[in-house]
């Protein structure tokens, strides 16, 4: 399976046509819907199948274990400022779920491993103004939003590996998102930041028209 990485003016193409290209999957989902039948051939035709790469602000981020922290603020009792060795050594959960643009694409069966956002909430201990959390990108200004409720679904996850090895730059390292029931551009890549918050944040994308909860198959038009 290829990554191939998508360039602003290819992107941009895609966005004009009405969807955003963030991880886009290599075949056609049996949920495409006029949404992603609107992506234009030539733009398909650049990418092979395979997932699709995107970022709001190139270059990617680089992801130094040494230094790298992961943090957990706002309304807490106890803020959290985790080292790598740290976050690995969190319990740990594995899955395979499948992954859904907003296009209309599926890459299917993607083996993720990482940390169950219960975990952090136990040791975090979030106070009664924490209503929702806010995911923060080391690729500034990429932040998006869930309540707290939807942070512990089954299958939602940090994840640090996929398919059986660590998380690759292009996928977001050291740690992304991963909300299976929603699609792929509510999954923050290169996280550094959690902040919980008592109000909904307009994320990214949802800033650009994307509706705030992304459920696969029942938001965004389809």
């Amino acid at each position: 399976m290829h990554d191939v990485r998508m360039g602003r003016g290819v992107f941009l193409g895609v966005v004009g046509a009405g969807v955003a290209g963030l991880f886009v999957g290599g075949r056609v989902s049996s949920l495409a819907s006029p949404l992603g039948a609107v992506v234009p051939n030539a733009v398909r035709s650049l990418v092979p199948d395979g997932w699709r790469i995107y970022s709001v602000n190139p270059p990617w981020p680089t992801f130094d274990p040494a230094t790298y922290r992961l943090q957990v603020t706002g309304a807490v009792e106890q803020p959290l400022s985790l080292s790598w060795d740290e976050v690995l050594a969190l319990p740990q959960a594995r899955q395979t779920t499948d992954f859904h643009c907003v296009t209309g694409w599926t890459v299917g069966g993607v083996h993720w491993q990482g940390v169950r956002l219960q975990d952090l909430w136990d040791r975090a201990k979030p106070t009664s103004e924490a209503k929702y959390a806010n995911f923060v990108s080391l690729e500034q200004p990429y932040v998006d939003s869930l309540s707290m409720k939807q942070t512990t679904m089954p299958n939602v996850m940090l994840a640090h590996g996929m398919d059986g090895k660590p998380l690759t730059q292009a996928h977001g390292a050291p740690m992304r998102l991963v909300i299976p029931e929603m699609y792929g551009y509510k999954g923050v890549k290169w996280l550094t930041r959690i902040d919980l918050v008592p109000k909904l944040e307009a994320g990214f994308w949802e800033q650009r028209g994307y509706d705030v909860d992304a459920w696969v198959g029942r938001s965004n038009g389809y």
